[in-house]
């Protein structure tokens, strides 16, 4: 599983430009696997298909962000070849089984057989073998981001079919009406992780992009963690480059 790694925790990225010389950079830089972000950035399906293909050529694994279950997206991202899903804002195990049955083929779920695409390496893969792929090796991923969440995500992570969660603490904290740092969001996602740990499931977050930030996920007991995204690490290294060059101009 991509989630355990002999170097270490997995690092992973959002990626939110839609450009494959984004997901290019992603794969040279050596992250594990990056996220293409349909929930929160202008990426379209078919830009997500070549993300995807892109990925898969330069040897990172792409996990697809889906903003909604419904409409068969996730069927279509799977077909294009995406190595997980991610599910926003799963609260319940109602919503987390939901997840599962698009997921995965029957009899655990519902996906439908497309093995004349990508995923199926346009129909030259055996029939066995795509479906044992997408049963045991593509992941689902349960993003935790209320207390309703947290307070299920013993029974999510212990879902037959979700193979990891990973805390929002954005949206966690906002629905708290409280910031991040604040004790009570602390311990919120430090009981998300520990129902996590007693099921046996990885548990990620979405940190920052510098080396504190990684000690920190790990400190607090995530097992993978998210550096940043493409859109704020290029405007960090454009603002690094300018602040540089301003320095020599105005010695």
């Amino acid at each position: 599983m991509i989630f355990r790694t002999e170097a270490g925790p997995a690092l992973g990225t959002w990626v939110k430009i839609p450009a494959m010389e984004v997901m290019e950079l992603v794969a040279l830089a050596g992250f594990d696997f990056a996220v293409i972000d349909l929930e929160h950035s202008p990426i379209n399906l078919e830009t997500a298909y070549q993300l995807i293909g892109t990925a898969l050529f330069r040897g990172v694994t792409p996990i697809v962000r889906v903003p909604e279950l419904a409409g068969g997206l996730v069927q279509r991202v799977l077909d294009a070849g995406a190595g997980g899903v991610m599910v926003p804002h799963v609260d319940t195990v109602e919503q987390a089984r939901a997840a599962v049955s698009a997921v995965r083929f029957p009899p655990l779920g519902t996906r439908g057989v497309g093995s004349t695409g990508r995923a199926g390496a346009w129909g030259a893969l055996p029939r066995a073998e795509y479906l044992r792929y997408g049963q045991e090796e593509v992941v689902l991923i349960a993003q935790i981001e209320s207390a309703l969440g947290v307070r299920n995500a013993g029974g999510i992570a212990a879902l037959d079919g979700v193979d990891a969660l990973l805390v929002g603490a954005a949206d966690l904290s906002v629905s708290e009406g409280r910031t991040e740092s604040d004790p009570a969001v602390v311990a919120l996602m430090a009981e998300a992780v520990e129902q996590g740990r007693r099921a046996g499931v990885p548990v990620g977050n979405a940190g920052g992009a510098t080396a504190d930030a990684v000690r920190a996920s790990l400190a607090a007991g995530f097992t993978f963690t998210m550096l940043s995204n493409d859109a704020s690490l290029f405007g960090a290294a454009a603002r690094a480059a300018v602040d540089a060059a301003r320095k020599v101009g105005n010695g």
